[in-house]
């Protein structure tokens, strides 16, 4: 095969050296499309991080949520407190006279003669 016959072959002649198409060098369509792809995950990733679940946006409204859910603790540990209170005063070896007398009261409609019993409405 003669060098005129590898020149209509679409082969480049550079003096002495006969050079084919560089292997080395990138292909652009791949290349692309490896760029995209990863500029694709890049931009997903950062939207994530923006409006996930535990993104930017998100943010602020955790801090109303914990700061909502601390009053309620704070309310549910007083009324913890009230009622450990209440059955403190109403232990069956020492209970106390006046929150007994009141329960008779009000649950059971107990009353001494000599009481007088208004009714407010």
């Amino acid at each position: 095969m003669g060098h005129e016959s590898l020149l209509s072959w679409g082969f480049k002649c550079d003096s002495l050296v006969w050079m084919k198409r560089d292997r080395s060098q990138p292909r652009f369509s791949r290349d692309k499309a490896t760029q995209g792809i990863a500029l694709a995950a890049l931009l997903g990733m950062g939207a994530w991080s923006l409006a996930g679940p535990s993104g930017l946006i998100a943010w602020s409204e955790n801090l109303r949520q914990l700061d909502q859910r601390q009053k309620e603790v704070q309310q549910l540990t007083a009324e913890r407190d009230e009622l450990k209170n209440r059955v403190a005063l109403l232990d069956p070896n020492h209970a106390d006279p006046d929150l007994t007398g009141e329960l008779l009261r009000s649950n059971l409609n107990v009353v001494h003669p000599d009481e007088m019993v208004m009714l407010l409405k």
